[in-house]
């Protein structure tokens, strides 16, 4: 990526909307500006997991002001991410939809552990190089993330289903703060951080760092009353504590430092933060610059290039894990890519498709070690449910309907995929597949694949017909099954 290019970032947090702009430079990302607000979208998750028709709406005037801001960059400049609110919400296509219409582009719902993945990688670039080993804390609204990593690599990944303000709605929901409501709050926290204890030992670390709104927070409130800098310990807690319980209400709480928007969620931030020292031994714990926001940066950059981009490294160790043909998936991808560019899709658009179809191709068997009967249906669930580091929740199901529709009828399809990116990587991936069907080096250089306005056309010499009558039986089959669809596919015989 060219330097000196403008890049954005917006994270959805559950409680408040970021946006960081910074300008690439010799591979780092210096920040031109950075807006926040506080939406408490988190807040307007009801009992069934739907959001209210409120918090939708502060969300989506948050996302015009920042789509005013980032109006005329490209979409190889943006990367916009939700978190646990909007993996919770059962109407979030709903809120996605406006959402990503008012910014102007695309909004991400991401896994839990991707989310840990950015976090280490936003905290590591911001932080000097070292070998040290790292344990990185960020409580967010609804979720809290645990990490440990070495300098930029993450090495073990970890999100909980609890944060800030889940926890200040469920132990302080009138802003009440007592000695008994804490005690509860962090026995809760502790039951479903408990595991952390054994995956995050103290021996496995040498430094650990908070990052993001709940930590920052409190650190900027010990700083204030003339603890150490950026740092926060067991005793500044516990005086924390105290603070919050003689109040004893966030209405009368009075704290330099605590700014308007964290009063309603620091009963609730606290009292996790307190259950994370205690089960994992944490002494002192330094506040990070770097958070979500600077990790989205930074993986856009290497999103960029297919030797930096970790959904590569992904789809390689996935293929492996599942045992999946090498030989074969390298030869469907060979061909199935080389049939895409063939089409005319614009180069950007040639080169992201042809990625991402390379990936499906890689993948298309990853279901044979189910079960070879609806192996492409196995797959399929396979990677809607995978971990897979790099990817959104939208990405890995557009994988799986790939991987899903590379054979058989294709009716079973998700109605939502409706351009024509999608429905060439198809037709790509199913002819690669007829192609290759034994399993050996295809003959396709005299073949050519045109796309007219919802139509593709294979052209076929007759002699390539008659030397490959199977294929060409194969082909003309494929014909058929593309017959009932709005994306149309014939032959053209020679």
């Amino acid at each position: 990526m060219q330097n000196d290019l403008p890049l954005a970032a917006i994270d959805l947090g559950s409680n408040s909307f970021r946006l960081e702009i910074g300008r690439h430079a010799h591979g780092q990302i210096q920040r031109t500006e950075y807006l926040k607000e506080t939406v408490r979208l988190g807040n307007g998750l009801d009992a069934e997991r739907q959001l209210t028709a409120e918090a939708m709406q502060r969300g989506w005037d948050c996302l015009a002001r920042f789509g005013e801001r980032i109006a005329g960059f490209d979409k190889t400049q943006v990367r916009a991410v939700a978190t646990q609110t909007l993996r919770e919400a059962r109407n979030r296509d709903d809120f996605l939809a406006r959402g990503s219409e008012l910014l102007g582009f695309p909004i991400d719902v991401i896994p839990g552990r991707e989310e840990a993945r950015l976090i280490y990688l936003g905290v590591a670039h911001l932080l000097p190089q070292s070998n040290e080993r790292r344990l990185v804390v960020d409580i967010g609204g609804r979720s809290t993330e645990v990490i440990l990593g070495q300098a930029y690599r993450s090495e073990q990944v970890e999100s909980y289903r609890l944060g800030s303000v889940s926890w200040s709605m469920n132990y302080f929901p009138d802003g009440q703060f007592s000695a008994v409501a804490f005690e509860r709050a962090e026995i809760a926290a502790k039951a479903v951080l408990d595991e952390a204890a054994v995956n995050y030992p103290r021996h496995r670390w040498d430094v650990a760092y908070g990052s993001s709104g709940t930590i920052g927070a409190v650190a900027h409130v010990l700083t204030a009353a003339g603890w150490p800098d950026g740092s926060i310990t067991r005793e500044g807690l516990a005086w924390l504590r105290e603070r919050l319980i003689k109040a004893p209400s966030m209405e009368r709480l009075r704290l330099e430092g605590l700014k308007d928007d964290r009063r309603a969620v620091i009963g609730g931030g606290l009292s996790v933060l307190s259950a994370v020292f205690d089960l994992l031994d944490i002494r002192e714990m330094q506040a990070a610059q770097g958070a979500l926001r600077q990790g989205a940066l930074y993986d856009l950059l290497n999103r960029e290039q297919t030797e930096t981009d970790v959904r590569s490294t992904t789809v390689g160790l996935l293929a492996r894990k599942f045992a999946v043909d090498h030989a074969q998936a390298h030869r469907v991808a060979t061909v199935a890519t080389q049939l895409l560019r063939q089409l005319d899709l614009g180069a950007v658009e040639n080169q992201r498709s042809a990625r991402k179809l390379g990936w499906a191709a890689q993948l298309h068997e990853i279901g044979c070690q189910i079960g070879h009967s609806s192996y492409h249906r196995h797959g399929a669930y396979i990677l809607d449910h995978a971990d897979a580091p790099g990817f959104s929740v939208a990405e890995l199901h557009r994988l799986s309907q790939l991987v899903l529709g590379h054979r058989g009828r294709l009716k079973k399809l998700d109605p939502a995929p409706q351009d024509p990116a999608f429905w060439s990587q198809i037709l790509c991936l199913r002819l690669a597949v007829i192609l290759c069907h034994a399993r050996r080096d295809p003959v396709i250089q005299d073949l050519a694949l045109t796309l007219d306005p919802n139509h593709h056309t294979l052209r076929c010499p007759a002699h390539w017909t008659r030397s490959f009558p199977q294929s060409t039986h194969l082909l003309r089959e494929e014909v058929m099954a593309w017959q009932k669809m709005p994306w149309g596919f014939s032959l053209a015989m020679a």
